[in-house]
């Protein structure tokens, strides 16, 4: 590779370095998102529905459902055991019901020019073509993992004199404006306080300026004293991991967000690109897998790259259960692989004060 210049500068006082880089062209308006490249990979096949008989329905015992009744109990300050110790449950009914979950792991990319001290790196801009944004190398993160990172694109780096100081490595000290001694904080530059000399500042009125340690100029906060600027573009590489569930109505009575309980996995796949599932026994759960994809696909194609995507269907047991207390008649839900537990209207509360 020659080491020649690839890039012809720019001329005049706004010119723009990176203007006539391919793939940065957009540089001279300060960089933002880069459009991603086409996708390589096709989409995966249809996904056959499961063999529902080869599912194992999980069944709520009666200890069980009892056991989860005496721990949400006793994890309410205000709720007297005694419904969930004495109760006497008479049925349960069970109201299991789907949750659909699509996840799409996108990666977008934003380029911005930068600047930081220069530390003594490499200026490598003009040695050879610099990797167009969506070339260059980064470590991805684990699938459907959230995460952040900043790179500096190669081939993009040159050096300056800081513009804030002039390349001296230094600026005023704005506490003393340059005066390396500043008004005596206890006489308020008279010299004297309470009719005596000010032993603070010797009757001077004056004292030492601690921030610039009396030199009257400091660091150069741009630079770092370092006199010189390492200029570059800032390449900003998001993965997100976009999340979309569709629970099913179930006509139980629980009026509870299903989405923050685990369930029995029944399905799981995933590929670059999915295609909807096909007949599966709930014909919501088929219907909400197309909508998704297409939305999922739509959505995030146009400004991200889709790395990868994963469809879950799970069965959330749900058991009503119906109990007696003190001859009257009462019910609670079991819901969740965490069994947990809502009941509206638990017979034995009380007003807490905390004081």
């Amino acid at each position: 590779m020659s080491s020649a210049a690839v890039y012809p500068p720019l001329t005049g006082p706004a010119a723009n370095p990176f203007g006539n880089m391919p793939g940065y062209e957009g540089m001279a308006g300060g960089g933002g998102f880069m459009p991603p490249p086409m996708p390589l990979e096709p989409l995966a096949p249809p996904q056959n529905g499961p063999n529902p008989d080869q599912w194992t329905i999980p069944t709520l015992s009666e200890d069980m459902a009892r056991e989860a009744f005496k721990s949400f109990a006793s994890s309410h300050c205000c709720y007297g055991e005694s419904p969930a110790e004495d109760g006497v449950i008479t049925s349960m009914e069970p109201f299991n019901t789907y949750r659909y979950r699509l996840e799409t792991f996108t990666e977008t990319r934003k380029t911005e020019p930068a600047e930081k001290p220069h530390e003594g790196e490499v200026a490598d801009f003009y040695t050879q073509p610099a990797p167009r944004p969506w070339e260059v190398q980064v470590n991805p993160p684990s699938l459907f993992t959230n995460h952040k990172e900043e790179v500096r694109v190669p081939f993009t780096s040159s050096v300056k004199d800081c513009g804030s100081c002039h390349g001296t490595g230094t600026t005023e000290c704005n506490d003393c404006n340059g005066e390396k001694h500043k008004e005596c904080h206890v006489c308020h530059g008279s010299g004297e306080y309470n009719n005596e000399r000010c032993t603070t500042c010797n009757a001077s009125g004056k004292r030492r300026c601690s921030t610039c340690d009396a030199r009257g100029r400091k660091d150069c906060e741009t630079c770092k004293g370092r006199k010189r600027l390492l200029t570059y573009i800032n390449l900003k590489v998001e993965w997100t991991n976009n999340v979309d569930d569709h629970v099913v109505q179930q006509n139980s009575g629980l009026m509870v967000d299903l989405k923050k309980v685990s369930g029995k996995e029944l399905i799981k796949n995933n590929h670059n690109l999915l295609y909807p599932l096909i007949g599966f026994p709930d014909p919501s759960i088929a219907e909400a897998s197309e909508r998704l994809i297409k939305d999922h696909q739509t959505k995030y194609a146009q400004t991200a790259r889709i790395l990868q995507q994963r469809q879950t269907v799970e069965l959330i047991p749900i058991t009503k259960v119906n109990y007696k207390w003190k001859g009257d008649s009462h019910l609670y839900f079991v819901y969740g692989n965490e069994h947990k537990v809502s009941a509206d209207n638990y017979p034995a509360t009380c007003c807490c004060v905390i004081l």
